[in-house]
């Protein structure tokens, strides 16, 4: 669930893709592949991400963790919670442009 948390993390502070990945110092395509799940994220990226967001790379990481299918317990469960909101954010703006 890497893929779907840096994605959402991108989403969230309203960051188009190719902007992401001009931070990120990756071509748009790379990062469309990783946010799909077709490919790997690298430990440096998520640092990467870590550093565009501000945040510390463990803290990706443990979000990430909590979205699995198969997470259970209060941080999941928030977990869950919030990638829910993230994404009707991200339904809400589609809707608005």
């Amino acid at each position: 669930m890497k893929n779907e948390a840096l994605r959402l993390f991108r989403v969230f502070h309203d960051l188009k893709l190719n902007k992401m990945a001009e931070k990120l110092e990756v071509s748009p395509s790379y990062l469309s592949e990783i946010e799909k799940g077709h490919r790997e994220v690298s430990l440096k990226l998520i640092e990467k991400y870590a550093k565009v967001f501000e945040t510390s790379p463990s803290a990706i990481l443990a979000f990430s963790e909590k979205l699995g299918e198969d997470a259970t317990g209060l941080k999941a469960t928030i977990a869950k919670k919030i990638v829910g909101f993230l994404q009707n954010i991200e339904k809400y703006g589609a809707e608005t442009k």
